[in-house]
């Protein structure tokens, strides 16, 4: 009996020093190969950086230079005829003995005048395609900085649970080792040791699965911030996100969806090279004029010939009738999708309004003062278990708990800040900060 408590103290005695010794276990990266950064560093590395961004910034300069060439004319063109052999001689100008002009040859430039203001409507097309074009570079820029954002943020919540996740291992281990000896010695039922086992297992799948998530955020934000070799990307936040709506109300954050979200835009710039273009279709059916001086020598009805030259298509087959059915239907679908457009921008800002509204409502003080109180109590049950005052496995009861409260408090957090990010893609300035 004197042995049986003397072993049953000692059990009591390493359950208290695994828990005591591991109360502040986190997790370990490798110092060396750690970048640690906060969002607007990482924003500046990404501006700085990205390949994609700097593709798209030669997508505009290239709609720029084709808004050059629009404005510019077509060239002149010189036409020439002469004679090539006569007289047992080639190329015979000049004049002959009697001091008569000999050989021919005849000249010509000629001029292309567009009409209908064609060029002016060409360069409106030009224009068109560089704004697009800046609101494409727009798009792409706001899209990669969602992702970054995204990004950053969750590699932070899936950082919280590898802390969460390698504090409550470290505990169970040293907790299980403990165990293991009482076991032998017959001091505690199978049943109590099996259970801390099974909860070791299950733990390392929830480690395998949040390593899994924490690397392909990190491949994916290290491809975006142009970092490679063995480094890890460790954002540097804190653990609590301003939980309150933009200032401006809804009705004003759809008006300045409509200014700055870049998929809109886009359409609307859309509608309007189409209606450009049909505009063009349309000059397009009056032909050009082409107009030019000519010369001839000894071939005419005086051997000084001097004329102008006018030369004018006439409209009687082709006058472009298809095209500008083509670009009247063009026209008439692009203005369909952009009333579609229009609703959509509505109802994307109205959705992510929505979106934040539950998350700041689930992020309220109140809940905070929970988990700060739930974070105390747990701290309270471990000392009554050192204490004897619970069993193993009401112990283990709370310990399952402050995961999971833990687990859903990151992620409450992360919700938080992933729905600012989402009203803010959609409005396409940032109104929720």
């Amino acid at each position: 009996m004197l042995l049986h408590k003397l072993a049953k103290g000692t059990y009591t005695f390493l359950c208290v020093w695994a828990l005591q010794t591991s109360a502040h276990a986190q997790s370990t990266i490798p110092a060396a190969d750690t970048l640690r950064l906060t969002l607007q560093q990482a924003e500046g590395i990404f501006l700085d950086s990205n390949l994609q961004l700097l593709a798209q910034h030669y997508n505009i300069q290239s709609n720029k230079a084709l808004v050059e060439q629009a404005r510019k004319w077509d060239n002149p063109i010189l036409a020439t005829d002469q004679n090539l052999y006569s007289n047992h001689a080639f190329f015979q100008h000049g004049r002959d003995a009697a001091g008569e002009r000999q050989g021919q040859f005849f000249v010509q430039v000629q001029q292309l005048i567009k009409t209908a203001g064609k060029r002016g409507k060409q360069i409106d097309l030009a224009q068109t395609n560089v704004a697009l074009a800046e609101w494409q570079f727009k798009t792409v820029m706001r899209e990669l900085r969602a992702t970054l954002i995204k990004d950053f943020y969750t590699i932070a919540q899936l950082q919280g649970n590898a802390a969460l996740y390698n504090d409550n291992m470290a505990r169970l281990l040293k907790l299980e080792k403990a165990m293991s000896a009482a076991y032998t010695s017959g001091n505690i039922a199978q049943k109590e040791y099996l259970r801390v086992q099974a909860l070791i297992l299950n733990l390392k799948q929830d480690m395998t699965d949040n390593g899994r998530d924490l690397a392909d955020a990190e491949s994916e934000l290290k491809t975006l911030l142009q970092v490679t070799g063995n480094t890890f990307v460790l954002p540097i936040v804190g653990e609590r996100e301003p939980a309150a709506m933009p200032e401006l109300g809804l009705f004003q954050a759809m008006d300045t969806a409509a200014r700055y979200n870049t998929d809109y835009n886009q359409q609307v710039l859309q509608a309007q090279y189409s209606h450009q273009n049909l505009r063009l279709q349309k000059a397009l059916a009056v032909p050009d004029v082409t107009v030019g001086p000519e010369y001839d020598q000894s071939s005419n009805y005086i051997p000084n010939y001097y004329g102008l030259g006018i030369n004018l298509p006439i409209p009687l087959w082709d006058r472009n009738q298809g095209n500008i059915k083509a670009a009247r239907w063009q026209e008439k679908g692009d203005q369909a999708l952009l009333k579609q457009a229009q609703q959509k921008l509505k109802n994307d800002v109205l959705s992510a309004w929505q979106k934040l509204q539950l998350a700041v409502n689930l992020n309220a003080g109140t809940n905070q003062t929970f988990y700060n109180d739930y974070g105390q109590l747990y701290k309270n049950i471990i000392e009554s278990y050192n204490n004897r005052q619970i069993s193993l496995i009401e112990f283990l009861e709370y310990f399952n708990d402050y995961q999971d409260v833990r687990k859903n408090q990151l992620q409450q957090l992360l919700n938080l800040r992933m729905a600012k990010v989402e009203l803010n893609d959609v409005v396409g300035v940032d109104i929720a900060r």
